[in-house]
């Protein structure tokens, strides 16, 4: 224990001290991680998907807002739609605008959870976004991750329906519209997973605020039963069908991670726990106070002894 306790005070004085380098690693890697997800699931236009200008627009963005970043992996993600269907790329396009609306009036600032999202449902663990979120976000983060959810989905739903939509036929366009509306919205597991993120943000940043001991570990695990709960639910009540093992699996690389995240920034020890009371004129005051897990670094000075020089 000690060992890892020593091991987070170097990554955090690592971090503190080279920040200013670690921030632009961290946004290109998370750009090219979203840039390679739109090539890889609807890399449509051969022109975007060169390995060179992805490096050089990762690049780019390593040095702009979380913002900007979504912007532009918008824009990619409608070029490669429009390759396969223009009239799906307007519809996207109008749907961005409108959650960019929803989005930037009531919580911006979480811009990053645009792209962790869709990234985390990829690798096949949804259920960390909501842990995570939830400990260390607000309510309102809610509303980036639901976006993020949406965006997932959309992606599939071009990814599984490619053909179609190339398809023009004689199905007459206003018809066309709202077909793919229709099928875009119809998307229960969409829903279901939608609903699954927002209640386990919900429990985790309710419960994590308690003033009980261990709060966060509770909150973790609370909030994937919760997740897993809904999802059991949906199962049963809207037909929608999850494999077991990826669901159980995926929760637990989720907590694992989630963990982590709690180590990293929330030891404490709980064994020394201190209650004060103290009152003024208006109030009486009861305070709980837990005190942080910290150790101090070694110190390790080498000192080069060299031997005396030979006398000639």
């Amino acid at each position: 224990m000690m060992g890892l306790l020593v091991f987070r005070e170097k990554l955090r004085s690592f971090y503190g001290k080279y920040d200013a380098y670690l921030i632009p690693l961290i946004k290109f890697a998370l750009s090219l991680s979203a840039f390679y997800l739109l090539n890889s699931n609807v890399g449509y236009m051969e022109k975007l998907k060169n390995p060179a200008l992805l490096m050089v627009l990762a690049l780019v963005c390593s040095f702009m807002p979380y913002g900007v970043i979504s912007f532009l992996a918008g824009l990619i993600l409608l070029a490669h739609i429009s390759s396969v269907s223009l009239e799906m790329a307007l519809i996207l396009a109008a749907l961005l605008v409108m959650l960019a609306i929803l989005y930037y009036g009531f919580q911006p600032g979480d811009s990053y959870l645009l792209l962790l999202t869709p990234i985390f449902f990829q690798l096949r663990i949804p259920y960390a976004i909501p842990l995570l979120v939830g400990l260390s976000g607000g309510l309102g983060s809610a509303i980036p991750v639901s976006c993020g959810v949406f965006l997932f989905y959309i992606i599939q739903y071009v990814k599984q329906n490619a053909g179609v939509l190339t398809n023009d036929g004689s199905i007459d366009i206003l018809q066309k519209y709202v077909q793919i509306i229709k099928n875009m919205m119809s998307n229960r597991m969409m829903m279901v997973m939608i609903a699954a993120c927002v209640a386990g943000i919900l429990v985790v940043y309710l419960i994590h605020l308690l003033s009980v001991d261990y709060a966060w570990h509770i909150a973790i695990v609370s909030g994937a039963l919760v997740q897993l709960v809904v999802i059991f639910v949906s199962d049963f009540m809207f037909d929608v069908s999850v494999p077991v093992v990826e669901l159980l699996v995926g929760s637990l690389v989720s907590m694992a991670l989630a963990a982590v995240y709690n180590f990293m920034i929330f030891a404490v020890d709980y064994s020394r726990t201190e209650y004060l009371q103290f009152q003024d004129d208006d109030y009486y005051y009861y305070v709980k106070a837990v005190p942080k897990i910290t150790v101090s670094a070694p110190d390790v000075k080498v000192q080069k002894i060299s031997s005396a020089k030979k006398k000639r």
